[in-house]
Parts: C-alpha cells; sequence; structure tokens
C-alpha cells in the first residue's frame, strides 16, 4: 500500500496521535470518510451523464 511497510504505518499512526490527539482522531476519521464519499458519489454521477444516451435533434 502505497510502498509502505507495516512499520512506517505504525510510525506515521503514532505520529499522527501525537499531534492532533487521541481524542480529535474520531472527528478526522469521519471528515476524512465523508469527503471519500462525496468524491465517489462525484465521480459516479459524472460516469452517469458519461453513459447517458445522447439525442440528436436533427
Amino acid at each position: 500500500m502505497f510502498g509502505l511497510g507495516t512499520t512506517e504505518l505504525i510510525i506515521v499512526l503514532v505520529i499522527v496521535v501525537v499531534l492532533f490527539g487521541a481524542s480529535r482522531l474520531p472527528r478526522i476519521g469521519s471528515g476524512i470518510g465523508e469527503a471519500i464519499k462525496n468524491f465517489r458519489n462525484s465521480t459516479s454521477d459524472s460516469r452517469e451523464l458519461e453513459d447517458a444516451p445522447k439525442n440528436k435533434t436533427d
């Protein structure tokens, strides 16, 4: 995953906990989850528009 091993992921997690504190992590996680959800919804909406049949008015 992104070229990171288990040790590197643990180090990153420890740094995040130290910087933000354990009490703020749930809010940060839900914010990131909401952003990913919105991104997926917007990309699926654009795919639906591309797949929609185009009406010719000749």
